[in-house]
């Protein structure tokens, strides 16, 4: 197909004889399927989300050296600067944000507190 006849296509008649109105087929696109993280699938306990709360707040007051293991395997290693209710972000060789679902665990660096 020919780009003039795109372009005729969409472009209006300029003869009023020829005119017509135009009726436009409405297409049925699906929405897009929403992505929802596991933290989001059930909500956690009271107690669980306080002890978490807790222990990152611990951490962040006294800058302790933590290594962050995701579900890939890959190590993060710094400091917890800041974290929501989804992420944390990392101060090491650069700032790193890392979403709560991506770690496997994370320990103290320096401690063989490895499962």
């Amino acid at each position: 197909m020919s780009s003039q006849a795109i372009l005729s296509s969409i472009a209006p008649e300029s003869s009023p004889a020829t005119a017509r109105p135009q009726t436009r087929l409405k297409r049925s696109i699906p929405a897009p399927a929403s992505f929802r993280f596991p933290a989001h699938a059930s909500e956690e306990p009271a107690a669980h989300r306080q002890a978490e709360l807790f222990y990152l707040q611990k951490q962040i007051q006294s800058q302790t050296p933590m290594v962050v293991v995701l579900e890939d395997g890959e190590q993060v290693e710094g400091c917890i600067e800041w974290y929501d209710r989804y992420t944390i972000k990392v101060r090491g060789r650069s700032k790193t944000l890392i979403y709560k679902s991506a770690i496997k665990y994370m320990y103290k660096l320096g401690e063989a507190g490895q499962p």
